[in-house]
């Protein structure tokens, strides 16, 4: 499908958001880092390491993104990072792209209250506390302001998130939805022109 472009600058500064027990050493980050790096070194790139806790991982956010323009700033998230995006968006304004966007991640991390690891190091470790889900629950948005600012791209074939509560959600968004694919979007690339393209930032070269 085409991607319609919201009225606004291209996107010069953005931030992505990897989700539960992910790290900025995830796949689909370190390819974006890579295609910003080569394709737009002009944009400010910022993907960090986000807390635990919510509340503190939302204050982080909204402290080094405080100076950013916020007609050209742009958020990715993937899976939590998408949950955390939609936030991030609503309160500033900025175009969001999603990447298999957890809708109610209180309900669905409330069965996994205790030590974790990360995917990418499982020898790093991380507690999730109980009062984290209400946290959750607290950054819970209502309908989405301006659906037209949203790109969501969501996988039939997610082994972890239901696809269609994800569609429902991002009702009157801009979604690109995948027949097969998985949780993690191992096919991110084959992607990444229409993500660029909703950041209106052009191709610079025949990379794809």
């Amino acid at each position: 499908m085409p991607i319609i472009q919201p009225r606004s600058a291209p996107a010069t500064h953005l931030l992505y958001l990897h989700g539960f027990r992910s790290s900025p050493q995830s796949a689909k980050a370190r390819l974006l880092a890579q295609h910003m790096a080569t394709q737009h070194p002009e944009v400010h790139w910022w993907c960090p390491q986000l807390p635990p806790s919510p509340h503190e991982a939302m204050a982080l956010l909204l402290q080094g993104s405080k100076d950013w323009p916020g007609d050209s700033m742009a958020v990715v998230g993937s899976s939590l990072g998408g949950f955390y995006a939609t936030w991030v968006a609503e309160q500033t304004g900025c175009k969001a792209v999603l990447l298999n966007p957890a809708v109610n991640p209180a309900r669905d991390l409330e069965k996994h209250i205790g030590e974790q690891s990360c995917w990418q190091d499982p020898q790093e470790k991380f507690f999730f506390k109980p009062e984290f889900v209400q946290e959750l629950r607290d950054l819970s948005c209502g309908l989405l302001t301006q659906p037209e600012r949203y790109l969501a791209i969501i996988a039939q074939g997610d082994e972890l998130l239901d696809w269609r509560e994800s569609l429902a959600r991002y009702a009157g968004a801009q979604v690109r939805l995948l027949p097969g694919s998985d949780h993690g979007l191992t096919d991110f690339e084959l992607h990444l022109p229409a993500v660029m393209a909703f950041l209106d930032l052009p191709q610079a070269n025949s990379e794809f």
